[in-house]
């Protein structure tokens, strides 16, 4: 009889374990989100800060989240020169790219994911840019108390338009890629 109660009391507290949720803070001065921004004739990288953010564990899935990046806080790494690294951070400043005076946060709300498996989940979610909204997905890995992801971003759906061919004829070599990717590196408190 004793071993039956023990075997339920261990069956009871691991099932409790999983259905309990557990709330995480980013670690902002220990979070990275690098940028990676591509045309014809190369790419340009560098940060950009996360300001605050929050999820939610449940049952071994993140069920929400939201997490707000400082717009101003964007840099450049590539580039050596200092003039022409400000001139760049500059216009992805502007209302040409990302309208950061009008727009100083972009904004990341998890709407639901997959359970972890082998540490991965697959996350859904939405993502705001210049006061648009629309649905991202992705997958995150989860290592300890880091949670790390590649997201591709579609910048012409944020009315970020300058010098994409999806708005623009002849371009030629002035092309830049509609896509950037932000790889995120979540440290969770």
């Amino acid at each position: 009889m004793k071993t039956t109660k023990l075997a339920f009391a261990v069956a009871l507290f691991t099932v409790a374990s999983f259905s309990f949720a557990q709330e995480y803070q980013a670690n902002t001065a220990k979070s990275s989100l690098k940028w990676t921004g591509k045309k014809i004739t190369g790419s340009h990288w560098g940060y950009i800060n996360l300001k605050e953010g929050s999820f939610t564990v449940k049952s071994n899935k993140i069920v929400n989240g939201t997490f707000t990046i400082d717009m101003n806080s964007m840099s450049n790494v590539d580039i050596d020169n200092p003039d022409m690294r400000e001139k760049l951070i500059g216009h992805l400043k502007s209302d040409d790219f990302f309208g950061v005076d009008k727009f100083p946060v972009a904004t990341l709300v998890i709407t639901e994911s997959s359970p972890f498996n082998s540490n991965v989940s697959k996350v859904k979610g939405k993502l705001t840019i210049k006061g648009i909204t629309h649905p991202v997905s992705f997958d995150v890995t989860k290592n300890g108390n880091n949670y790390t992801s590649t997201i591709t971003v579609d910048r012409s759906l944020y009315d970020v338009r300058y010098g994409s061919g999806k708005f623009f004829d002849n371009l030629g070599d002035n092309t830049i890629y509609d896509e950037f990717t932000l790889e995120v590196n979540i440290a969770a408190l």
